[in-house]
């Protein structure tokens, strides 16, 4: 009888419990499913969901593999069983993923037109078999990522993915309701979806954290980017200031300054539990503190305050802040080359020390040297755990010694010249190649073949796959053989397209930035017409990013060295310089070693790179950003005539003659030519060996003795100008 009784009670417990389970129905495709998880009762999104949920939960997974959204679909979502049984189950919470199986050619070139009223009748339906015909919280997510290697990718599957991914947005705003992002986080990990489409039991995992935000609200409280720490500079004409907080939470941010400044804004962290806070213009100068306050919104304490004990109202004090000009240095080793490295270094560094410059130094875990990285090394890579912690700091002699030289001496002018304060964000991997630095999606749409297996990828260069096989040769001890191939292009490097965007640039993207200083060029002058596409792309990218298409980038050319290559490339980047607003060139060849790849004399290029921001961007007229630029020639018989830019006062360096001028006729053979200035803006070139030039070059050894200078001493740049059909 007493059994009896136990039974009796303890089925009863169990079915008011079950009833006061908040039920949580997952709708989808494949993904939802679990489609390709060895274990996928265990490992599929919704079940992990669960388990991050906890028992006041029930999570229903009704995905369908190969489901469309679109009733005139090849397998549309309305006509299978998981549908009915999703509509049974009556959840309060629906979270749907659907549309990667309508980017099949079958489906959203007939039907795109029929997409969103189609998802809204599911939605309708959905919500008219919820307890009492109302679902408490609806979330639609925007889809997971489609990456390259999918064999449709290129043949549409990559376009129409855009496609619904807007239209999915705006079946989410029609509802009033923003899309759940569960996009961003995954589509900087391809290594975690095996068959570029599904993911495995870690990329799952950060899905279902995703989804678990999407429904509780908690975004792990305040948070800021590591960027924004006491002791920063603000850019004071863009002062803004975002981070996280758990969804609907009040921000409240105060700033206060010198003179009884004070500022208070105020601003609601939206469901994704993201917030900006935009401060306007703030006066240059400082210190200013900034205190940010988060207090939880009434509706996510009743969900999650009293089981998990949350503080109402979280803070961050960041003080010492200055507001200024800020710019990014970035590149390869020469620009991430230290101040105690440089030639002129026992003057410089005793010299070092300025209230007005702040350092912020990004510095990799491990560099790319000619070594083996161990076997912890591979998994941080991609985890995307690339750099170290930093914060900011004053510039002493100490902090100066150990940053970039370009830098250190770029940000020395600036702040001497303007006298404000100067921060510099120094992000610089030795080695890097220029599509390392280009976000993914701009890559997968304008370059793609740059996302193919990167052992027999040419388009990177050759020193860098070997030298990224070197650093990653412990992934042949770790997998079987039979399995390495496969590991090696699941695995992450440096030097591979898109990873120190995704490491290093993306995070930077909350900091507003004045512009950007850039040497690099070195590990793609192989490929010239490559590099010149991606520089492009690059700098695109970076301007979206910051969403400032106007952005400053001045950029270093390659200096002189003994490799076949570089006048061509070198070249090239003249030309860029015309051909992107917004960029000016320095130019080094006079400062080359023609055995080092890394000359030490960088005190002269940080000077020229601060010659082009202060007469473009901060009206310094009388400044001259460059040397001698060449703007087009004409032929004639016996002669060239080359027409420059910044030409006041030209000649050989020293007063020695000019030299390295060359001229061809029809026949393409170039012979040595003497070049005589007529005036400040033109010179007349001509050679007893070319009768009828029809092409004029200068500088054009791969380390050159070319000595035309400016009144300024600055060098002209090597180029190639030909007669025009």
């Amino acid at each position: 009888m007493k059994k009896t009784l136990l039974l009796v009670f303890f089925t009863m417990f169990t079915l008011t419990a079950l009833a006061d389970k908040v039920k949580v129905a997952c709708v989808g495709n494949s993904v939802t499913y679990g489609y390709k998880l060895e274990n996928r009762e265990r490992d599929a999104y919704p079940s992990q969901l669960q388990r991050m949920l906890g028992d006041g939960y029930e999570v229903g997974n009704f995905g369908k593999s190969g489901a469309t959204l679109l009733r005139r679909g090849h397998r549309p979502y309305l006509q299978q069983e998981e549908y009915q049984q999703a509509k049974a189950f009556g959840a309060s919470i629906v979270v749907i993923h659907l549309g990667l199986n309508d980017t099949d050619p079958r489906d959203w070139p007939n039907y795109r037109d029929d997409f969103e009223a189609d998802y809204q009748a599911l939605i309708d339906s959905l919500q008219a078999a919820a307890p009492g015909g109302k679902i408490e919280k609806l979330i639609v997510c925007r889809m997971t990522p489609i990456f390259h290697g999918h064999s449709r990718f290129e043949s549409g599957t990559r376009d129409w993915h855009k496609e619904i991914q807007a239209a999915i947005d705006r079946v989410a705003l029609r509802n009033g309701i923003e899309a759940l992002d569960i996009f961003t986080p995954l589509h900087s990990r391809p290594d975690l979806f095996p068959d570029n489409l599904h993911p495995n039991p870690q990329g799952a995992e950060i899905l279902a954290k995703t989804v678990y935000g999407g429904i509780t609200g908690d975004w792990g409280g305040l948070s800021l980017p590591e960027v924004f720490s006491s002791g920063m500079v603000l850019q004071h004409d863009k002062a803004i200031i975002n981070g996280r907080a758990n969804a609907g939470a009040a921000i409240q941010l105060t700033v206060k300054g010198p003179n009884r400044f004070q500022l208070v804004r105020s601003v609601t962290a939206d469901t994704n539990g993201r917030w900006t806070i935009d401060l306007g213009s703030m006066r240059p100068g400082g210190p200013y503190t900034i205190k940010v306050e988060a207090k939880d919104s009434k509706e996510f304490l009743a969900m999650n305050g009293r089981q998990k004990g949350l503080e109402k109202t979280q803070s961050i004090l960041l003080d010492d802040v200055l507001a200024g000009e800020v710019w990014l240095c970035s590149g390869q080793s020469n620009m991430a080359f230290r101040l105690d490295q440089c030639a002129t270094a026992s003057t410089d560094i005793p010299a070092a020390k300025s209230d007005l410059i702040r350092l912020f130094d990004m510095r990799e875990r491990w560099q790319t040297g000619n070594e083996e990285w161990p076997a912890a090394a591979l998994d941080s890579l991609n985890n995307l755990c690339y750099y170290k912690p930093t914060v900011w700091a004053h510039c002493t002699p100490e902090t100066a010694a150990k940053f970039s030289a370009i830098g250190y001496h770029f940000g020395r002018v600036l702040a001497d010249s303007l006298r404000m304060p100067v921060g510099l964000i120094c992000n610089a991997i030795g080695g890097s190649t220029t599509e390392a630095w280009v976000d993914r999606t701009t890559i997968e749409s304008e370059f793609p073949a740059l996302l193919r297996p990167w052992q027999n990828n040419d388009f990177i260069q050759d020193w860098c796959r070997g030298r990224a096989s070197k650093n990653l040769a412990k992934v042949k001890s770790i997998y079987p053989a039979d399995k390495v191939d496969e590991a090696m292009n699941n695995q992450r490097h440096p030097y591979l397209p898109c990873y120190l965007f995704e490491t290093g640039i993306a995070p930077l993207s909350a900091f507003p930035i004045k512009g950007v200083v850039w040497y690099q060029g070195e590990s793609n002058a192989h490929n010239k017409e490559a590099h010149d596409k991606l520089f492009t792309l690059m700098v695109d990218s970076w301007r979206q990013n910051w969403n400032n298409l106007g952005m400053p980038i001045y950029f270093v050319q390659l200096s002189s060295l003994n490799r076949p290559s570089w006048p061509w490339f070198r070249d090239s980047q003249r030309i860029l310089q015309n051909e992107i607003r917004n960029t000016g060139m320095v130019v080094t060849t006079d400062i080359g070693d023609s055995l080092d790849v890394h000359p030490r004399y960088k005190k002269e290029v940080g000077e020229r790179l601060a010659r082009y921001a202060l007469n473009e961007r901060y009206g310094y007229d009388k400044i001259i950003p460059s040397g001698p630029l060449p703007i087009a020639a004409v032929f004639g018989t016996g002669a060239a005539t080359v027409y420059v830019d910044y030409g006041k006062g030209m000649q050989g360096r020293g007063g020695e003659p000019i030299r390295t001028f060359e001229l061809a006729g029809t026949d393409g053979i170039f012979f040595p030519a003497e070049a005589e200035i007529t005036n400040d803006h033109t010179l007349r070139i001509t050679s007893p060996d070319v009768a009828e030039p029809v092409s004029v070059r200068y500088g054009w050894q791969p380390f050159t003795r070319a000595n035309l200078v400016n009144s300024d001493d600055l060098p002209m740049t090597t180029f190639r100008l030909d007669k025009k059909n």
